[in-house]
């Protein structure tokens, strides 16, 4: 990064700050993850600077035979990892993967069933003030009061009387095992499609430590990065590979998967980034490999561990474990809020993020939960004995929000441990 340094400092400098916030300290956000070097390497690579609109040997510009190596490369090691008959590896994130996804089963008005935000669902699964709550007629399924997990009866029973024209599946802060079986089982009782969304799982699922939504749903959908490991993006797989879809000026009935790429191009994006398909293809080949199953089962082990750890400090978690790779506290019961936790956690070097959780009486901004993930920090090498010490970091820090002095002598701490497990080198001053 020398030319960066010498022309523009200022972006140099918040490069190298980064680098070194990540360095050192806990990186616990469910959602986030460190990729390897050679990903970075793809991802700053001159591909950025192609234009390469359409599909490989069907594009709409010249000089692109060796992105469509990549692409091709990219397609191939992601259709071998998660056993798929097909796949489109150009979405720009996984929230366009989806709206892809809805626009290539239902039409803008169309009703859609997803899990509640406030439930552990994500933005896209309905919310009011995304493209799906928007475009949709949303009914949101919820999970039980009482055990913390989907409520697959009252699944059923909104099915029966709403008739939807999809299902959706997948969270961003549930931490169970989602039974794709029984969805597929209330879709065909009311003649719904399934749309699967393994954002956050889709490590697991490449490496057998969930079900794979495969078998059970019409369209998969998914992100990149997170368990993955990967740059930040999207992508959507299928092993339907007939029916007929009629697009608007495309008269002619679609298959499935020609229907999905029309609807990614040019239905939803215009040219993918090469960049990005490229760095996807090394994440792809990585993933591949038999250390990412290694690394998958860490973090499933350490997830364990962690929440074991917090359970005997007092606080309570939703649904009172994990299954994957996240663990949801509930604050309520010890009085405190997520946001003041989240804050309290970060200046002890502990990086998390507030979240609601079912029935939260708080607002968005507010919550009563905390959401922890353990990718990161198994990517380091962290294992059991550091979960062990991080989980009474974090009950030492939640037991008084408000003493600086606890912060400080856990940041101390979280120092001397992430020194252990160097993953990114500083960038000099």
């Amino acid at each position: 990064m020398q030319n960066l340094k010498e022309q523009f400092p200022d972006i140099y400098a918040a490069i190298r700050d980064e680098t070194r916030r990540q360095t050192e300290t806990l990186e616990m956000i469910a959602s986030e993850n460190f990729v390897s070097l050679p990903v970075l390497e793809a991802l700053g690579s001159v591909m950025t600077n192609k234009y390469a609109e359409g599909y490989p040997r069907a594009r709409y510009y010249g000089g692109c035979d060796h992105v469509d190596v990549v692409e091709g490369k990219a397609r191939f090691n992601v259709k071998k990892l998660f056993d798929a008959a097909y796949a489109n590896v150009q979405p720009h994130s996984g929230s366009q993967a989806n709206m892809a996804a809805y626009l290539t089963l239902a039409k803008p008005g169309d009703t859609v069933m997803g899990m509640h935000l406030n439930h552990g669902g994500h933005l896209t699964h309905g919310s009011p003030v995304n493209f799906s709550g928007r475009l949709f007629n949303i009914v949101p399924y919820t999970i039980s009061p009482e055990t913390g997990r989907i409520d697959y009866d009252l699944m059923a029973k909104l099915a029966r009387e709403h008739k939807p024209k999809i299902i959706v599946t997948g969270a961003s802060a549930y931490p169970r095992i989602i039974e794709f079986d029984k969805v597929k089982e209330i879709c065909d009782d009311v003649g719904a499609y399934h749309v699967a969304d393994i954002a956050h799982i889709a490590g697991l699922v490449a490496t057998g430590l969930h079900p794979s939504p495969l078998p059970y749903a019409d369209i998969v959908t998914s992100t990149t990065h997170k368990t993955l490991r990967g740059p930040r993006g999207g992508l959507i797989l299928t092993n339907v590979e007939g029916g007929e879809f009629i697009l608007e000026n495309m008269p002619k009935p679609k298959t499935m998967p020609e229907a999905i790429d029309a609807w990614v191009f040019p239905g939803c994006q215009g040219g993918p980034l090469m960049h990005v398909i490229a760095a996807k293809a090394v994440a792809f080949m990585e993933a591949r490999k038999p250390e990412f199953a290694e690394y998958q089962q860490q973090v499933v082990k350490n997830a364990a561990v962690l929440a074991e750890t917090l359970l005997s400090e007092g606080y309570s978690l939703v649904t009172g474990g994990t299954d994957n790779h996240l663990i949801l506290m509930d604050l309520a019961p010890k009085g405190l809020q997520g946001r003041a936790a989240e804050r309290a956690l970060e200046a002890a070097g502990i990086t998390t993020n507030k979240n609601m959780v079912p029935n939260d009486p708080q607002k968005p901004f507010i919550t009563s939960g905390v959401r922890i993930g353990t990718p990161a920090l198994t990517t380091r090498g962290m294992k059991e004995d550091e979960m062990r010490q991080i989980g009474k970091m974090i009950a030492y820090i939640l037991g008084d929000l408000d003493d600086e002095a606890r912060q400080k002598k856990v940041r101390q701490e979280v120092s001397e441990l992430c020194k252990k497990f160097i993953f990114y080198e500083i960038p000099p001053e």
